[in-house]
Order: structure tokens, then sequence, then C-alpha cells
């Protein structure tokens, strides 16, 4: 299983009145190590975008466990957990400087064909073959 990992800068902009990271920063976070992970494996979303196709979430699951608080270092750790021909689901840990899990979860994305606006399902083993066969490889492995 390949672990992607990386450093996530936030700012005072990023908390709210408690002082902790406002939680729906952490979805942002899940997609900038989704995108991190794509990269690593040598794929671009964009590309993906340029063939005429979107990812767009159909599942998102998160669970907070600590909180993380202006200055602490922050990591988002992103992993494919299963590959099937219609979708793909990334795993995520959102972990501080000392390694501790503060959040977690995980997305589930489909492949649409964004010709004529209507987003109909494609299969991800057809319309990428070789990056998908790549998250075979590397997926956790159950």
């Amino acid at each position: 299983m390949y672990i992607a990992t990386e450093e996530i800068q936030f700012s005072y902009a990023d908390t709210d009145m408690m002082g902790v990271v406002y939680h729906a920063n952490y979805i942002k976070w899940f997609e900038l190590g989704r995108t991190k992970l794509i990269e690593d494996i040598g794929y671009n979303y964009l590309d993906m975008e340029k063939a005429g196709y979107y990812a767009p979430v159909h599942n998102l699951e998160v669970t907070y466990k600590k909180p993380i608080k202006l200055g602490d270092k922050a990591f988002v750790k992103t992993w494919v957990e299963k590959n099937h021909a219609l979708r793909a689901a990334y795993g995520f840990q959102i972990v501080n400087g000392e390694g501790d899990i503060c959040a977690e979860g995980t997305t589930t994305h489909i492949i649409v064909k964004k010709e004529n606006g209507d987003f109909k399902p494609v299969r991800f083993s057809k319309a990428f073959p070789e990056w998908f066969q790549k998250y075979e490889e590397i997926k956790r492995k159950v």
C-alpha cells in the first residue's frame, strides 16, 4: 500500500472562535491529500478534465478525534482504500506533529463524462485503464 504524505499549511483564518481548526477545513485537506497521491504516482487531475472527465465526490465520511490548533504542525496521509471499476475510495488521516490522529475519513469518487453537462458515469477502468491499474497496485490490501 502506498501512502502519500503532505504537510498542511494553515493560518489564523482557518480557525474558529475556540482557536481550533474549523471542521470544514479537514475536507479541503482531504482533497489536498488526494491531489498529492495522484501526482505522486504520475498522474494529474487536470489531465482527466482535459480528456473530458470529472471525478466528483460520491460519498464523504470524516471522524474528528483531536483538535488541531494554530501553531500545531499538521499532515494529511492519503491512500487508495478501494478501487472498483465504477468508483475509487481514498482513505485519509490528518495527524499532528506528534503523530496523533486528529481526524480520519474517506471520500469515494466516481468518474463522469462532462460532455453535454449530463455527467453520465463511466467505468474508471475503461476511461483510464493505466491509472486504474496503478491504483490496483498501490491500494490498501485487506
